[in-house]
């Protein structure tokens, strides 16, 4: 019986160890399983990289996330998950160089963060273009559906939607709770009401935002962020016309951010071997504090 007894908490040991041993991922495997369910060719031309950290690092856990800010880092590290991905740049500049900063790599901001990521063992990875065009977009499908407007949504546009019609006041409201946003910015007559939008997280640009515009059905174009010369200036002068067009900037971080915590939920249908967790990116907007002095 004793024999029987050893013989089983060896097998159970040796099973543990090797539950234990297949539990474990490299970063770069990570990726590799990311870019197979996307299941389109990878381009060379792509922001979708290895940001900071040694891809051959083994994940502790997954955090995704808006924005890799400070402060998601330093609240990942804490919850023990080593891999950000994350949508937006890490490094102020959209490939991730350091060349539009004044002083480059000596820049005080850069070199902290930079050092953080190396002192905490972190792998840094951007998940913009593929996320979007993959079908479905993954940050419209999130934005979506924290607004449940799923129903609402054009069947030949996805972007395209009628709601039940409604004051640009009462909508920003229901947004602002919606999305958690702080601060809004609009160009409307807050009265005028709307049933025909067009949604454009992130920063589209002026193009295609006036593309949305120039629909003679679409009221209201919903944007993260425009530049005030372009898209702001069109809609006023619009307005000043006498046209039924208003224009509702939510900020880019909460725009897109919900796209996100959608992609941890994606990630879990297939990497199983660690916890992934969404990471909220704060709305730079809202009151901000500096750490306590120690």
């Amino acid at each position: 019986m004793k024999r029987i007894v050893s013989s089983l908490s060896v097998l159970l040991c040796i099973s543990a160890a090797f539950a234990q041993e297949k539990r474990e991922i490299t970063a770069n495997e990570v990726i590799e399983r990311i870019k197979k369910q996307v299941g389109l060719e990878w381009r060379a031309d792509t922001v979708d990289t290895f940001k900071g950290g040694d891809p051959n690092t083994k994940v502790t856990g997954i955090a995704t996330t808006m924005m890799a800010t400070m402060d998601v880092l330093q609240r990942a590290a804490a919850k023990g998950k080593n891999l950000i991905i994350t949508h937006e740049p890490t490094f102020y500049d959209h490939l991730d160089t350091s060349n539009q900063l004044p002083q480059g790599e000596s820049d005080a901001v850069l070199a902290e963060k930079r050092k953080f990521i190396e002192e905490h063992h972190l792998i840094v990875w951007r998940f913009h273009d593929y996320w979007h065009i993959r079908n479905p977009d993954g940050i419209l499908l999130g934005v979506v559906k924290q607004l449940g407007w799923e129903k609402y949504q054009d069947a030949s546009n996805p972007h395209l939607f009628t709601i039940p019609e409604i004051t640009v006041g009462k909508l920003t409201e229901e947004l602002k709770t919606k999305l958690g946003i702080q601060v809004m910015r609009v160009v409307a007559d807050r009265d005028m009401k709307v049933k025909r939008i067009a949604l454009s997280p992130g920063a589209a640009g002026f193009q295609r935002e006036v593309g949305a515009l120039e629909m003679p059905n679409v009221e209201l174009l919903i944007t993260g962020e425009s530049r005030e010369w372009e898209t702001v200036e069109y809609v006023a002068d619009a307005i000043a016309q006498g046209r039924h067009k208003a224009l509702i900037m939510l900020s880019h971080v909460p725009s897109e951010q919900p796209g996100m915590d959608e992609c941890a939920k994606w990630l879990k249908t297939f990497v199983t071997e660690v916890p992934i967790e969404f990471v909220p990116t704060k709305d730079p907007f809202s009151p901000l504090k500096p750490p306590a002095k120690q």
